[in-house]
C-alpha cells in the first residue's frame, strides 16, 4: 500500500531536496500530532505564524461561524463584507493614525507586491531600495528585492530599478534619493539569522525617507503580531512607517495578509488606472474573521507582555551550552548560532526525532531558528530546551 509519505513525494511539488517530512494528523496549542500518536513541540510556529498556537478555540469558532454565513462571494473591494470591514477598523484602532487604510491580500508576498506598486504610483518614481540579506517574498517582483544571487540568478532578468543597502549601514543612507519611490525594510531582519536594527540607524532611515519624499515600507510580516514583545515591532524604535506589511501570524492559522497606509496614499490605486491592484481571494471572509479573532484575543490577553520573560528563559536555559556561539533575539525571534551549517542540520534532525521542531534560516544556515507560539508555557520551554541541549550534546 502506498504511504502518505510516498504520495507527498510523488504528487506535491517539492521546495527542497530534503523536506522535514513530518506527517501531521492534528495540531493543538504548541503541539503537532502524527498518525502514530507521537507529538512534537512546535518551536517554529510555521515560520513565525500562529501567535495563538494551533486550533485556538477563538479562531476555530470564528472560522466555523463565518463559514456558515458565507465564504467567497466576489473579488476583493466590490461588496461590503462584515468580516473585512470589522478587521480593517480594528487594525486602524491599534495602529497610528497615519495607517488607517487596509488593503487585504492573501499572503505576505502579495502584500509586498502591492506596497511596491503603491509606492511607485504615489510618488511617480522608478526606484525601490531594499536591504541585503532580506526576504520579502518569492514572486518575481518581491524576489527582485533579494540580494543573494544563489536564490535569484536562475530567474533573471528581475525587476529593474532595485538597489540594495546594508542593514544598519549608516553610510548607505545617502543612496536614498529623490528617485527612490520606497525603501522596503524588515523592522527586524529574520532570514539573516535575526538582525536587530540599531535604534539610531532605523531612526536615521526614517528621517532620510522623509527628507527625500521616499515612502518607508516596514515589513512586519514575520516580526509583527507580538513576536518581538510589541504588537508592532516598530513601536520599540519610535518610528512610524508610511506603509506597513503584515501577514503570517495575522490569521491565526488562516491565509491572510495586508499592506496598510493612509487613505490619501491608498486612494491612488483606485483610479488612473481603475483597479490599480486587484485580488480575487484577498481578505477572504473566513480568513478575515479568523484574523479579527486573533487580534482581539492578543489584545485582550497578556501574551505580548509575557514574550520578554519567556524569551529570557530560553536564553537562560541555552546560553551556557558550549556549542552555542551566540544567541541573537528580538523577543520570540531567536537564533542559536553554531557556526556550522552541517551541525545545524544534524541538531535539527536529532531534535525532531526526540519530539522538537526547530529550523534554520535562508541566509544563515549556521544558526538554528527558534520562533514558538506566544502561548508556550514555561514548562514547555524547559522541556523543549532540555531536548535541544541533548541534541547539541549528541551531535557536537
Amino acid at each position: 500500500m502506498i504511504t502518505p509519505r510516498q504520495l507527498f513525494l510523488n504528487h506535491l511539488a517539492q521546495t527542497s531536496e530534503a523536506p522535514l517530512q513530518l506527517e501531521v494528523e492534528r495540531a493543538h496549542g504548541v503541539w503537532l500530532y502524527g498518525p502514530d500518536g507521537r507529538k512534537h513541540l512546535d518551536l517554529i510556529s510555521g515560520v513565525g505564524m500562529s501567535p495563538l498556537g494551533h486550533t485556538h478555540p477563538a479562531v476555530v469558532k470564528a472560522v466555523e461561524d463565518q463559514a456558515r454565513q458565507y465564504m467567497h462571494v466576489m473579488v476583493y473591494g466590490e461588496y461590503i463584507l462584515s468580516p473585512q470591514v470589522k478587521l480593517a477598523r480594528r487594525l486602524a484602532e491599534v495602529l497610528p493614525d497615519t495607517l488607517d487604510n487596509v488593503y487585504l491580500v492573501n499572503s505576505g508576498t502579495e502584500a509586498t507586491e502591492g506596497a511596491m506598486k503603491l509606492a511607485k504610483r504615489f510618488t511617480g518614481r522608478p526606484e525601490i531600495i531594499s536591504a541585503r540579506k532580506a526576504y520579502h517574498g518569492s514572486t518575481q517582483g518581491a524576489m527582485s528585492l533579494m540580494s543573494d544571487p544563489y536564490y535569484t540568478d536562475a530567474y533573471r532578468p528581475l525587476l529593474p530599478g532595485v538597489r540594495h543597502i546594508g542593514y544598519n549601514a549608516f553610510e548607505d543612507l545617502d543612496r536614498i534619493t529623490s528617485q527612490t519611490a520606497g525603501v522596503v525594510i524588515e523592522t527586524v531582519q529574520a532570514e539573516s539569522g535575526i538582525t536587530v536594527p540599531d535604534p539610531d540607524w532605523i531612526q536615521a532611515l526614517r528621517r532620510r525617507c522623509t527628507e527625500t519624499g521616499t515612502l518607508l515600507i516596514l515589513d512586519e510580516i514575520q516580526c509583527g503580531y507580538g513576536r518581538t514583545g510589541y504588537l508592532w515591532a516598530f513601536e520599540g524604535y519610535g518610528i512610524v512607517p508610511d506603509i506597513l506589511l503584515i501577514g503570517k501570524g495575522m490569521g491565526g492559522g488562516m491565509p491572510i495578509a495586508a499592506f496598510i497606509a493612509s487613505r490619501e496614499k491608498m486612494q491612488v490605486l483606485s483610479h488612473t488606472p481603475v483597479l490599480g491592484h486587484i485580488t480575487t481571494f484577498g481578505g477572504h471572509p473566513v480568513s478575515a474573521a479568523a484574523a479579527l479573532a486573533t487580534l482581539d484575543t492578543l489584545m485582550e490577553s497578556t501574551l505580548i507582555q509575557e514574550v520578554k520573560s519567556k524569551s529570557d528563559l530560553f536564553d537562560e536555559l541555552l546560553a551556557e551550552h558550549p556549542a552555542i556561539l551566540e544567541i541573537r533575539r528580538a523577543g520570540f525571534m531567536m537564533s542559536l548560532d553554531l557556526g556550522d551549517a552541517e551541525a545545524v542540520q544534524k541538531v535539527i534532525q536529532h531534535a525532531l526525532q526526540e519530539g522538537v521542531v526547530a529550523d534554520w534560516f535562508l541566509f544563515n544556515m549556521e544558526s538554528i531558528r527558534i520562533s514558538p507560539p506566544l502561548i508556550i508555557s514555561e514548562e514547555e520551554i524547559r522541556w523543549g530546551c532540555n531536548v535541544l541541549r541533548k541534541a547539541l550534546d549528541e551531535v557536537l
